[in-house]
């Protein structure tokens, strides 16, 4: 049992970068806009919030510094596509160059720094349940703020007049426009609001999970989170569940590499890609034949053809 709440005590660890972007990139696709800059607006983040969090001695400070610096570098995303009409695709990719450049210059500077971050929640719950109490004393902060967050998204999307308006923006433009509403505004929102929440994946990454900064140390996960979004079927819901997917592999890679197990760690390093890869490939036939993709984003890449 106490094995089981480590190992998911590691993953929950791990997981909340990934599950952060993953909650933002849904945001912003259900409004019918693609975003493949998320590694570039994760990369920034990362590197705003240590800086922040470096130069003022508050992590807090830093998860608010990274979720801005991810959102400011999303209005380039929005000015190419909405404003520019840029293909979607093209504009994502050239965000994600970009915030690989700004972050690894600025950067450099913070390479060899180091944070005391955000300290475990010990409390007197781990005296008295030394189990259960245990696992919730290794969570962080960032954990309990992705789990509101992940709340408060998926009942704000799916019960809330807000929301179907959110949703009817990704659907249908034409039925939003006969409503008087216009789609480019939810559609901006949502670009936004997903900026905002892959920057506060960075900073949780570089201020809570690793504690330090090195250039492009998101390693994939930004797309990954891009990717992670079919296999939840663009639902909030199951954004915790398919962020897990990544967030155990990874734990358990690290937990062979402890054990000593005569296996590259080149190989153990790409499990946690691999295995949220396989589950991909397994569930996008079944989102297509569901038609969960919102019907205009689906335009994007009849564009394309």
């Amino acid at each position: 049992m106490s094995a089981m709440l480590g190992l998911l005590s590691v993953a929950l660890l791990t997981a909340t970068p990934v599950w952060l972007a993953t909650l933002g990139e849904t945001l912003t696709q259900r409004t019918g806009v693609i975003n493949l800059g998320v590694e570039g607006q994760m990369l920034v983040g990362a590197a705003a919030g240590f800086a922040a969090t470096y130069l003022s001695g508050n992590p807090w400070l830093g998860l608010l510094a990274g979720a801005l610096a991810g959102m400011a570098l999303s209005c380039l995303h929005a000015l190419l596509c909405l404003v520019l009409g840029v293909n979607q695709i093209a504009s994502g990719l050239a965000v994600l160059f970009l915030g690989n450049g700004l972050s690894s210059f600025y950067g450099t500077t913070l390479v060899d720094k180091q944070i005391t971050g955000f300290h475990s929640l010990t409390h007197s719950a781990a005296a008295r349940w030394p189990v259960v109490g245990q696992f919730i004393a290794e969570l962080t902060p960032s954990v309990y703020l992705a789990f509101a967050l992940w709340l408060a998204c998926a009942v704000l999307l799916l019960r809330t007049q807000a929301g179907l308006v959110w949703r009817a923006s990704g659907e249908s433009a034409d039925a939003l426009r006969m409503l008087g509403k216009s789609p480019a505004r939810w559609r901006l929102a949502g670009i936004l609001v997903g900026g905002l929440f892959t920057g506060l994946a960075g900073a949780a990454l570089s201020v809570d999970y690793t504690r330090t900064w090195v250039a492009q140390m998101t390693a994939g996960r930004g797309l990954l989170a891009v990717g992670l979004v079919i296999v939840a079927r663009w639902n909030p819901w199951l954004a915790l569940p398919v962020a897990l997917i990544y967030g155990l592999a990874e734990a358990l890679a690290l937990r062979l590499q402890s054990l000593g197990m005569n296996v590259s760690p080149y190989l153990l390093g790409t499990l946690p890609y691999l295995v949220p890869l396989i589950v991909l490939l397994l569930s996008y036939r079944a989102s297509r034949r569901r038609g969960a993709m919102p019907q205009e984003l689906s335009g994007v890449f009849r564009g394309m053809a």
